[in-house]
């Protein structure tokens, strides 16, 4: 067995972590719900080609805790290729629970896997688009008109020719 270079191995931590809160703030900065862009309801993480974590950034513990389970269900049920992404929120395969969705992306060199970069967060609160359009662009309100209580206006003018 070969030994390991103390300072390399840190360096390396240090990298591998890096990458792994480089992808939150990715995630982060491209999240259309609050609760991403705001409350920061996500983890990230990078594991290596057997489902073993490398290194996990400092994110929302529950999703770290779940993320194994995760990886492993998908590198074991099934064949991913260059450009796949694994969705699943099942929680008898790692998911934490049901409104949570994990994303797992293999990481290829060549034609085999290297690594697996998972990512866990909810789903926004509503459909959006995967590519706006200006249709789906938020338009601005028209001003709120006055509407006049016409009940009040009959009565009174009903009651000012009853008098007259």
């Amino acid at each position: 067995m070969t030994s390991l270079d103390p300072v390399r191995l840190e360096v390396f931590r240090h990298l591998f972590a890096s990458v792994a809160e480089e992808m939150g703030t990715v995630l982060r900065r491209t999240g259309y719900s609050p609760n991403i862009k705001e409350r920061r309801d996500y983890s990230c993480a990078i594991f290596d080609a057997r489902g073993q974590m490398i290194a996990q950034a400092a994110h929302i513990p529950v999703h770290l805790g779940a993320m194994p389970l995760s990886v492993q269900a998908v590198l074991q049920s099934l064949d991913l290729f260059p450009g796949d992404v694994a969705i699943l929120n099942d929680p008898y395969r790692g998911g934490t629970h049901l409104p949570d969705i994990t994303l797992v992306t293999p990481i290829f060199v060549g034609d085999e896997i290297a690594a697996v970069s998972p990512a866990a967060s909810p789903p926004p609160r509503s459909p959006l688009p995967l590519f706006p359009t200006p249709r789906f662009r938020r338009q601005p309100r028209p001003p709120r008109r006055r509407r006049r209580h016409v009940a009040g206006i009959d009565a009174h003018r009903a009651t000012c020719t009853a008098r007259d």
